[in-house]
């Protein structure tokens, strides 16, 4: 019996408009940028008119990618609301996969502009097996104190130990796939900040990712037990803000690029997963260039490939699927990615070069078999 799973940040899907761009030029689109605007009231009609324009080619986009997919259960990152997920699995998803996605979850998170994880899903699998939800748990409240990962590293970043550890949530889900055990942690890490005052932004926000990932795995163990986890059926999927290698793309349109990869020779706060076989990161089951879910370039003096979405499998379903290798829909991606020679993709309908784009971020599915 099989199960597709996939998880997606569909970048900001909101419902509401943002004209904090008036007053914070940092926060004011571009293209706002290019035009005098000198009245507040203008300035919202502008930015409303833009945002309407934009939005419509790219949830189209959105819903081709999530269609391409095609999983029986999905999550997804940077949803504003149920409001705003029951509005475009209506008017865009719906149109493209009929009735696939009834079954809607999303608990309001910790996230300062209001984005949550949130999971979609069929009532059958595509086998035909029923998909049962058993039970489902926010963990948006859990403080490093509760937890016990308070740490000099923290206080440094003036933080608290009655902080909360999530900056979104980790939603927990249990569900019985054809009458088979499998849960479900969904999360969305702490973003990494632009580089400051000379300090990389990855690693100034690497404390508060390690505490993420550490209370994860608290959170499974203290649901199997510690010593129980590798015989388990689970997954972690979700935005982690974080990468083991990535690929350094050098040079420019004009001169042509070349294609580096690199390790990570210091820490990554996915180690907490990783280091010793808590959990497979299954996407280094694809070649070398082929992992990457996200395109990050600022100039030509630095562009890189790496993978930022993630699907972990317990050591019970990686041995379970030895030989499975997952998808990453790269076709909503814009022109402006850099794809390594060979892995091109025909991309969707009126892609731009920046935008309009399915998301900054590539689906990753697998289809899973449970034992």
């Amino acid at each position: 019996m099989s199960l597709r799973l996939a998880t997606f940040n569909v970048e900001n899907l909101l419902t509401r408009f943002d004209y904090t761009g008036f007053r914070n030029q940092l926060r004011q689109d571009r293209v706002l940028q290019l035009f005098d605007v000198r009245s507040e009231e203008v300035y919202q009609q502008l930015e409303a008119a833009r945002v309407i324009a934009a939005t419509d080619d790219t949830r189209q986009m959105t819903a081709l990618a999530i269609a391409d997919a095609d999983a029986d259960i999905i999550c997804l990152q940077e949803v504003d609301n149920m409001a705003a997920l029951q509005a475009f699995e209506y008017g865009y998803l719906y149109r493209m996969v009929g009735n696939g996605y009834r079954q809607k979850f999303l608990i309001e998170g910790n996230d300062s502009r209001g984005i949550d994880v949130a999971v979609m899903m069929r009532e059958q699998t595509r086998d035909g097996q029923p998909i049962v939800l058993n039970d489902i748990k926010s963990h948006a409240m859990v403080t490093y104190g509760d937890f016990g990962l308070f740490n000099d590293e923290l206080a440094e970043l003036g933080l608290h130990a009655e902080d909360k550890v999530f900056k979104r949530d980790c939603l927990e889900l249990h569900f019985h796939i054809g009458g088979i055990p499998f849960s479900l942690y969904v999360v969305h890490l702490k973003s990494m900040a632009p580089a400051r005052e000379g300090m990389d932004g990855r690693y100034a926000t690497m404390p508060i990712r390690r505490a993420e990932t550490l209370a994860v795995r608290r959170i499974i163990e203290d649901r199997f037990g510690a010593g129980h986890t590798a015989t388990k059926n689970f997954a972690i999927c979700g935005d982690m803000n974080d990468y083991q290698e990535w690929i350094d793309v050098i040079g420019t349109r004009r001169t042509g690029y070349r294609f580096e990869p690199r390790v990570e020779e210091k820490e990554s706060a996915l180690d907490v997963f990783s280091h010793d076989g808590f959990a497979e990161n299954i996407a280094r089951r694809r070649e070398e260039f082929d992992r990457w879910t996200l395109y990050h370039a600022r100039g030509p003096q630095e562009q890189r490939l790496c993978q930022l979405d993630y699907i972990w499998l317990s050591p019970a379903l990686a041995r379970a699927n030895a030989t499975g290798v997952p998808d990453i829909v790269r076709s909503g991606q814009p022109f402006r990615t850099i794809f390594p020679p060979g892995l091109e993709v025909e991309r969707y309908p009126r892609i731009g070069w920046d935008r309009p784009k399915a998301s900054d971020h590539c689906p990753v599915v697998m289809t899973l078999d449970l034992i």
